[in-house]
């Protein structure tokens, strides 16, 4: 019998009325519009994309080979795999207008359990991916400070490598140019002849504490600080638009595809991570006057908006320079550069800048949201769920969250968090469309302000892509495939060990 229970308990379900109820008495500020919301969804996609991570979609790394040219493929393909997911997201969105985003929806289909997993996942998609964007804000600061290095002085421009990387990278530098690790990072001494290295990434730490204090003042000032960052960002990615086609040789396409079919889809695997930011704007469902009218437009407005962005800047891109000449740290500022425009390589990098900001801020605000979501369902201590009486937001959760990206930030490497936060994404995209032909079963005569077209085939298209994209990186047997399954593990064991009960004792209470 007592089997049964828990299993039953496993499969519980909250109805979407009760869901919207508590989102209406959730005391958060409703103050944003469709525009905001595609600000936050531009904001949220169109950065680390273009700026960091189209270079190792091109040249390729040590976990697979490069698309080359044809990185306008896999950036399609890419966007294909999404525009399902949007689809079902934007119907779900408009039907159960909460924060929590695929967490709630999966509360809302599949039960206690699963809705318990998604939420963890999306913490890797956001805390985690939020790492990568830091680690790429702190190269552009860099390079952004030696602009000054006849002014400011040597030790700010020239600062030592680990008190700007995290000690994995440092490994890899050390490694890479043949350095002896102890003359390049300090070690503390523990007892028993233990030695641990010591490395902090400084400025995005510093940079990760200046936006959680600015998402505590409140979600519409965020708004209006994301609003001037995707100002300049858009400038910037247009102008270098207009500008690198006039240097465009069409002989930097051939051969178009270097490595194939492998490539391609290697390519669209990591280019994938610079289109997770459109699911950040359910997350603020919640603080949306008009959600079923507002979210869907936001959601697909700002798909189809950072794809055409994408595509053309790419094409610019691998068209000015040869492939084999590509950065894969800082792409289009090394591009202008390459072609000695010089001043304009350091606008690109005040661009970069503006648009790594913009998509920190995103990604802390999904982390605060999901995380206040299920603290109110009880998988977390209540205590972390209150709103500041001022400003009208999750203080506490926003400031753990912020906690948790710094400490993971002392450890983790771009590369590395990259990857994992892409297959947390995979996975909640998955669960988005057979949440999607659950609730169709399940909910035939709710009100679907928007419904996703061609159902069930374009949510089945959604699964199937991001499972053909997910096995292509296990296939190839990259340690991220391993981290994520660790991950996993560890929220299975989370769950049993303090969520399950938690939920139960809120139950008692309750009746």
């Amino acid at each position: 019998m007592e089997v049964k229970t828990i299993l039953k308990n496993l499969i519980k379900c909250k109805s979407p009325q009760e869901l919207i109820d508590e989102g209406t008495n959730s005391g958060l500020k409703k103050t944003l519009n469709a525009f905001d919301l595609i600000i936050l969804g531009i904001g949220a996609v169109v950065g680390t994309g273009i700026f960091t991570i189209i270079g190792s979609a091109i040249v390729g790394s040590a976990d697979g080979p490069g698309a080359g040219s044809a990185i306008v493929i896999s950036m399609i393909l890419a966007a294909i795999a999404s525009v399902f997911s949007a689809l079902s997201y934007s119907e779900i969105a408009s039907m159960i207008p909460v924060a929590g985003s695929a967490y709630t929806y999966t509360y809302a289909t599949m039960g206690e359990f699963m809705a318990w997993m998604v939420g963890w996942i999306l913490m890797l998609e956001y805390a985690i991916g939020n790492i990568t964007v830091a680690s790429a804000w702190t190269g552009y600061f860099v390079q952004f400070l030696k602009g000054f290095k006849h002014i400011l002085p040597a030790f700010i421009v020239n600062c030592p490598l680990w008190l700007r990387n995290d000690y994995r990278t440092m490994y890899e530098i050390c490694n890479k140019y043949g350095w002896n690790v102890h003359d390049k990072m300090p070690f503390l001494q523990l007892p028993f002849g233990i030695e641990i290295p010591f490395a902090i990434n400084i400025p995005a730490i510093a940079i990760v504490l200046v936006l959680t204090i600015l998402l505590i003042k409140g979600i519409k000032e965020s708004t209006k600080v994301a609003t001037i960052m995707v100002g300049v960002n858009m400038f910037i990615i247009l102008s270098f638009i207009v500008v690198g086609s006039f240097y465009v040789k069409p002989e930097n396409w051939v051969p178009f595809a270097p490595n194939g079919i492998e490539g391609i889809f290697t390519g669209a695997f990591v280019i994938f991570f610079a289109y997770i930011g459109f699911d950040a704007v359910s997350t603020a469902a919640e603080e949306t006057k008009n959600p079923q009218k507002d979210l869907p437009i936001a959601i697909m407005g700002t798909l189809t908006i950072c794809t055409i962005l994408y595509v053309c800047a790419a094409l610019v891109l691998t068209g000015v320079i040869p492939l084999n000449a590509i950065d894969t740290q800082a792409p289009l500022a090394h591009a202008m550069r390459y072609l000695n425009i010089n001043w304009y390589a350091g606008l690109i990098s005040v661009g970069a800048l503006c648009a790594l900001t913009s998509v920190l801020l995103i990604y802390q605000l999904g982390t605060t949201r999901i995380l206040f979501a299920m603290s109110r369902d009880s998988f977390l201590p209540k205590s972390l769920n209150v709103i500041h009486e001022k400003y009208k937001t999750p203080h506490v959760m926003t400031w753990l969250s912020g906690i948790i990206v710094i400490i993971c930030a002392l450890f983790m490497d771009l590369n590395l968090s990259a990857e994992l936060c892409n297959f947390g994404t995979f996975t909640s995209f998955i669960i988005i469309c057979i949440a999607v032909l659950i609730l169709r079963k399940t909910e035939p005569n709710r009100e679907r302000p928007f419904k996703v077209p061609f159902c069930p085939w374009f949510p089945i298209l959604g699964i199937l892509t991001c499972l053909a994209l997910m096995y292509c990186k296990f296939s190839a047997k990259a340690t991220s495939a391993l981290y994520f399954i660790v991950w996993l593990v560890i929220g299975v064991v989370i769950y049993a060990a303090y969520s399950y009960k938690s939920k139960r004792l809120e139950e008692e209470g309750n009746n």
